[in-house]
């Protein structure tokens, strides 16, 4: 919930120099999809949404439909983030129904999991991330998966670099059971506390495939400055 129609415009610019080896995206409140559309128009430079519906319309008094993101310019769409999972409720079997909208709308879906402190510290994290992947992917699944553990969103803690490896690890071999041979395809995301700072180190784990960001999105330049730690090739 950042960001004015006034700061479309220079921001859209500024992302448009991305290095052109990293594929950016970027997902706006739903007041300024429309206007990053045309801002970007053009460039290399990918279009998605923080949510939607899992209904493709009807009485549904201030849901966003999946179409309507489509028609709105989105090609992506963000879905059971934390914030959401804990902020509005949301179960696996919601995640699972969105997801299922937005395929079926020709977006691509970008599925978040991960676990709390409490959670980590009870030894449970890669139970707690491997149920939630199991039943807020449906089989049909064709999209990316983001890893963000909920204790590093906005702390500026990010857990160790054996422990991204090792869920990231986990979370491949999920995919693989869960979805067979499609599962190897799947990008797998890394996102809490993801700053230019961090970046390259993270970015560069095996099974990292990019990295979802927040807090450090808000400024162009600090995005810039991540994903010119993407790795070549």
């Amino acid at each position: 919930m950042h960001g004015k129609l006034a700061d479309v415009a220079g921001y859209a610019a500024a992302i448009r120099q991305a290095p052109p080896h990293a594929d950016l995206l970027v997902c706006p409140p739903f007041t300024l999809l429309d206007r990053f559309g045309s801002a970007l128009a053009g460039s290399a430079v990918a279009l998605g949404a923080q949510d939607c519906a899992p209904c493709p319309q009807g009485a549904h008094t201030g849901d966003v439909s999946a179409a309507m993101l489509r028609e709105a310019g989105a090609q992506y769409v963000i879905l059971g983030h934390s914030e959401r999972r804990e902020n509005h409720g949301e179960t696996n079997a919601d995640v699972a129904a969105k997801v299922e909208a937005a395929i079926a709308a020709g977006l691509t879906p970008i599925v978040c999991a991960g676990e709390t402190e409490a959670q980590r510290d009870s030894g449970d994290a890669e139970a707690v991330v491997r149920s939630q992947l199991i039943h807020s992917l449906p089989q049909n699944f064709s999209g990316v998966v983001a890893y963000e553990p909920v204790w590093a969103i906005g702390t500026g803690r990010t857990p160790t670099e054996g422990d991204v490896t090792a869920m990231h690890a986990a979370i491949r071999a999920v995919l693989l059971r869960h979805l067979g041979e499609a599962g190897a395809g799947v990008k797998i995301l890394y996102g809490g506390s993801v700053k230019p700072s961090n970046a390259a180190t993270l970015l560069a784990l095996p099974e990292v495939g990019g990295a979802l960001v927040g807090g450090a999105s808000l400024r162009a330049e600090d995005l810039l400055a991540i994903a010119a730690g993407a790795p070549c090739g």
